[in-house]
């Protein structure tokens, strides 16, 4: 057993290196959101409410729960998928692309979207879920909504995609391959990250600069892009 322990070991290793990585820059993330006034600390009662307060104000603490376990579940699959896409890049035959790498991310960031939607639909009251419904477009401008939104996520799961695949395809052993994701991990995630906030901030405001965030957004995108195009780039000229 320790010796099957000891194999598995460094593949664990990488596992909990990236985890801390990611932890750490969503640390200092919210660090820098909280040192330029974008976390809220008022309550719902107070004037001038960001707005994702006031979309959480209507959860229950069981309801709260739930939303968790359908984010966790959403999330999930979106990180299951990049390690699919990573994995089978290292077969014969198979090459990952920018262009296959962007379509499974959309693909897996809207089956994320309808499962997510689907355990929604069942924390809410009919009460709750006709005054959303008065207050929502109808039902193509939300599926096309969720469409659009999935192809934004689908740009930075493509990009981690791609990363991931190049980490292990051009890796020369187990140790390399490791450190090339650690380091991949960390490099990568700090644009992402300070992208995030900037467009998180935007978006939790008592009034919403719709300018600004699609600003942001195009910035998420481009930076998403840049880390898809970059990460083939250099696989062709490592692997070639």
């Amino acid at each position: 057993m320790l010796k099957q322990m000891k194999a598995m070991a460094l593949p664990y290793a990488t596992l909990f290196a990236v985890a801390l990585v990611v932890a750490v820059l969503a640390r200092i993330g919210l660090a820098v959101m909280d040192a330029t006034g974008g976390l809220a600390y008022d309550y719902i009662s107070a004037t001038g409410v960001p707005v994702l307060d006031v979309v959480c104000s209507i959860l229950t603490g069981s309801a709260f729960v739930a939303f968790l376990f359908a984010a966790a579940l959403a999330l999930t699959l979106s990180t299951a998928g990049v390690a699919l896409y990573a994995a089978l890049g290292r077969r014969e035959g198979v090459r990952a692309m920018p262009s296959t790498a962007f379509l499974w991310g959309w693909a897996t960031a809207l089956v994320a979207l309808i499962c997510l939607a689907i355990v929604v639909s069942g924390i809410l009251s009919a009460v709750q879920v006709g005054s959303m419904s008065s207050k929502l477009p109808g039902l193509g401008a939300i599926i096309a909504a969720m469409v659009a939104f999935s192809a934004f996520i689908g740009t930075l799961l493509g990009a981690a995609s791609m990363v991931a695949s190049v980490c292990l395809v051009g890796a020369k052993s187990q140790k390399d391959a490791c450190l090339r994701l650690v380091a991949a991990a960390a490099c990568c995630g700090v644009p992402v990250m300070l992208l995030t906030v900037g467009t998180f901030v935007t978006l939790n405001s008592a009034i919403v600069d719709t300018s600004a965030l699609l600003m942001w957004a195009a910035a998420d995108v481009a930076c998403n892009l840049v880390i898809l195009f970059g990460a083939f780039y250099v696989g062709r000229k490592t692997i070639a």
